[in-house]
């Protein structure tokens, strides 16, 4: 098991530092009690609608294991956006707040799934013809917050980190080759952590050996310097407008502005 602080959202420059050295940081109790639940509830009701739509094997992550795709559309997700327990690290990160939101999703997995191999959710951007500059070469271009929604526990598929890869040039090995230690450096905090995590830094699933779901929410950020095309479901006008006046600035560029006010 990883033995990661869980650092007080209170101390931003903490957070920022262990981000730039280990690729993620854990922020603890990042959502209230009623958040939380809230949050719960809106997850639930996706994984009902999922798991009715996929049985196990044809799980989109493989076996029993599914990502909830794009999900900002709705309000469970939306409240993820401009929370001032994480803003502030996001901040210190970046060092202002030119930063944009790309989304929200995440994943789960449930009783039955398998280690997941380590990977990386982003692959090179750069297209050097000198060779001489990759994506590992710059500051996070892009960050995930995952919302743990069930206490994360090495016995339900917990995720796993390799601190430190998010700006290493070599690629993960199989999962056949993965050093022991790799399979045991697996990230346990209670629900309502939020995990701040550079999409390069590898990472992986491991196996659910519970009677219990393991459930994450997420909302994703792009530096100020990058963009990508690739956005996902737009955010409903109405559900933007409910938005406080840093939450409108994050996700101007996701509304749907031909769609009811």
């Amino acid at each position: 098991m990883l033995d990661v602080e869980l650092v007080d959202p209170a101390q931003p420059q903490r957070a920022a530092a262990l981000f730039h050295q280990h690729g993620f940081v854990a922020l603890k109790a990042a959502l209230t009690p009623q958040r939380l639940v809230f949050a719960q509830q809106g997850a639930q009701r996706v994984i009902a609608e999922q798991l009715a739509a996929a049985p196990l094997e044809q799980a989109n992550r493989g076996y029993a294991r599914y990502s909830f795709g794009p999900q900002l559309h709705h309000p469970e997700w939306a409240q993820l956006v401009d929370l001032p327990t994480v803003l502030p690290t996001l901040d210190a990160i970046w060092g202002g707040q030119g930063y944009m939101c790309m989304g929200g999703g995440g994943d789960f997995s449930v009783p039955g799934a398998k280690m997941q191999q380590l990977h990386s959710d982003m692959g090179d951007f750069f297209v050097d013809p000198l060779g001489q500059v990759t994506c590992s070469d710059v500051p996070a271009p892009f960050i995930v917050i995952n919302f743990l929604m069930t206490e994360f526990k090495e016995i339900n598929g917990a995720i796993r980190f390799v601190p430190g890869t998010h700006r290493t040039r070599l690629r993960p090995p199989a999962l056949e080759e993965e050093p022991e230690h790799w399979r045991r450096s697996i990230l346990c905090a209670p629900a309502g952590t939020a995990v701040v995590r550079d999409v390069r830094c590898w990472h992986g699933g491991t196996a659910n050996n519970s009677d219990e779901q393991r459930i994450m929410t997420s909302a994703g950020y792009y530096a100020p310097w990058f963009r990508r095309p690739d956005i996902g479901t737009p955010l409903p006008r109405a559900l933007y407008e409910k938005m406080s006046p840093r939450g409108k600035q994050l996700c101007r560029y996701l509304v749907d502005w031909e769609g009811e006010g």
